[in-house]
């Protein structure tokens, strides 16, 4: 299981402790100077159905580069090969267990107990 986080996000800082305290261990990568694979993105994209949801969109990144008004009209990769460059157009946290199926962003308790616990 591999953990993407930033340091100075009380978000991720939460996810991280809730993993330890439900007995998960994770690798854990800084997003911003560590993003997720292209394989890792094209892998999560898959599970989410969403390509939104592996994007940043509250992030100061997303709103500059106008991305939002890109986004039906850029291919996947293209979107990919941005958050190679630029961790922080990543959604943070960012969990992903490939061998597992698990791929999950944000941090919500529930959603996350749910995946989990599969």
């Amino acid at each position: 299981m591999k953990f993407y986080a930033y340091r100075k996000c009380s978000t991720c800082r939460d996810a991280a402790k809730w993993l330890a305290s439900q007995g998960f261990s994770a690798e854990h990568f800084e997003i911003r100077e560590t993003p997720p694979s292209r394989e890792e993105l094209h892998f999560a994209w898959a599970q989410t159905g969403d390509l939104r949801k592996l994007l940043n969109t509250s992030g100061v990144e997303y709103r500059a580069m106008g991305l939002k008004d890109q986004l039906s009209s850029i291919s996947a990769d293209e979107v990919f090969a941005l958050i190679q460059e630029n961790g922080n157009l990543c959604k943070r946290p960012f969990l992903i267990d490939q061998e597992n199926g698990i791929a999950l962003t944000g941090f919500k308790a529930d959603e996350w107990s749910k995946v989990l616990a599969k």
